[in-house]
């Protein structure tokens, strides 16, 4: 029987901003890790900033660690959004490049397309019109955050089988295939990586009122420790330096989960730089868990914060106290992490901020010696937080859960841009004391 040519479309962004800050399509390659050997792949990734065809292009280097701005243009602000006062763009790779490699590649049995921000679906819309264009007979599968939470929308699009959440059954059954859960992300479909990404888990067992991981990916459930570590063997091997975990709960049930994988590591020597672009819970940060993390190869080191405030931290899940937070900073610096590299994030334009004393807490971050991080909100439906924004917002609009204009509808412009001059005083005066 004939395998079926499948290709893997990671779409552009439409967006105020975007940078690469490990994003990799890992949802998609996983996908297709399961499907290794029973179908041949084509990988088309618009945000592949080590395309041949930006060699050569010094404004898109990457950082020490791997991360780096992406190819952009700018384009017409969509109507629900010309209030904002901000350049809006189209992040990754010319679109004729697709065009071209469709007519080279092609044709396609299946193209599988996911997105992550519920408000980066013009960019899928994009594909889609493109594979239709050329290949009006491929099966065209959308899956991802922006299908599972507004899965009404999504089928506006014109894809053939939208995928909901973690439940792959129905692909399984379209496809009249059985996948092997055991194989890990496609990584090999990329001809060059330097950033790739894994997960340890699936899931959260906590239920933070302004976060949608538990609609999407539904209760913590570890995944085998062979499988994580076949899969960082193959990102190793296909040239990766730099591996970001994208759990969102990594720190949990850490003697079972991610102490075991990283005492792997040192034992066996393998030489990566991880990063943990996902927030950390600073509450499950001990000196010897920091020692461990520290000797397997961490660098970086983001921390969920939020807000100093208690009463805000208690209305929306008790995530993280001060102390709390301040203990783990001292662990993770005794341990020899790097001060400039250890980052908390706090939430700017959440729709409780008149309790979140935001200012007084980007204050304290800055006195643990650490660099602060004002990380937009963004109100998802089906959260209850995102349900409180309907009074600002129409939610309905995918558009209009962008996490630039949001904090500019709840709390103006101005303020908005005064808050993250400050932190960027705050971090310049960190960098300043660290180099005398």
């Amino acid at each position: 029987m004939k395998r079926p040519r499948i290709l893997l479309a990671n779409p552009p962004i439409y967006d105020f901003a975007a940078y690469d800050f490990w994003l990799r399509p890992y949802g998609l390659l996983s996908v297709a890790g399961r499907l290794r050997g029973k179908a041949d792949f084509a990988l088309f990734d618009y945000l592949d900033r080590l395309h041949p065809s930006l060699a050569g292009c010094d404004r898109l280097a990457p950082d020490r660690w791997g991360r780096g701005r992406f190819p952009s243009e700018r384009i017409d602000r969509p109507a629900c959004l010309a209030s904002i006062p901000r350049y809006f763009q189209r992040f990754g790779l010319p679109r004729e490049l697709f065009r071209a490699f469709l007519s080279e590649e092609g044709p396609f049995d299946y193209v599988f397309i996911q997105t992550m921000m519920t408000y980066w679906y013009p960019g899928v819309q994009e594909v889609i019109e493109d594979v239709r264009s050329d290949w009006p007979n491929a099966r065209i599968v959308l899956g991802g955050n922006y299908v599972t939470i507004c899965p009404d929308h999504a089928k506006r699009l014109g894809a053939d089988l939208l995928v909901s959440g973690t439940d792959l059954a129905p692909l399984w059954a379209f496809l009249e295939t059985a996948p092997d859960e055991s194989q890990p992300g496609l990584w090999e479909a990329y001809d060059r990586l330097r950033t790739g990404v894994l997960k340890l888990a699936e899931g959260c067992p906590f239920k933070c009122t302004y976060c949608s991981v538990p609609k999407v990916y539904g209760r913590f459930a570890p995944r085998s420790l062979e499988r994580s570590w076949a899969e960082l063997e193959l990102l190793v091997s296909q040239g990766a330096t730099d591996v970001a975990f994208y759990d969102d709960a990594l720190l949990y049930d850490t003697e079972h989960v991610l102490a075991p994988f990283l005492r792997r590591v040192v034992r066996q020597g393998v030489r990566v730089n991880f990063h943990t672009p996902n927030a950390l819970n600073a509450r499950f940060i001990t000196a010897e868990l920091a020692t461990l993390m520290v000797q397997a190869g961490f660098k970086t080191f983001y921390l969920g914060f939020e807000s100093r405030s208690r009463r805000w931290q208690e209305r929306t899940g008790s995530k993280v106290y001060s102390e709390e937070l301040a203990q783990a900073v001292g662990d993770l610096i005794a341990a020899g992490a790097a001060p400039t590299e250890i980052t908390a994030y706090q939430i700017v334009g959440h729709p409780n901020s008149d309790v979140q004393e935001l200012e007084d807490s980007m204050q304290f971050v800055r006195s643990l010696g650490i660099r602060g991080m004002l990380a937009d909100f963004s109100p998802i439906p089906g959260t209850p937080d995102g349900e409180a924004c309907r009074q600002w917002v129409d939610l309905d609009e995918p558009l209009l859960h962008n996490k630039s204009a949001f904090p500019v509808f709840r709390l103006d412009f101005e303020k908005v841009n005064r808050l993250k001059d400050l932190q960027r005083q705050l971090n310049r005066s960190l960098a300043s004391t660290g180099s005398d």
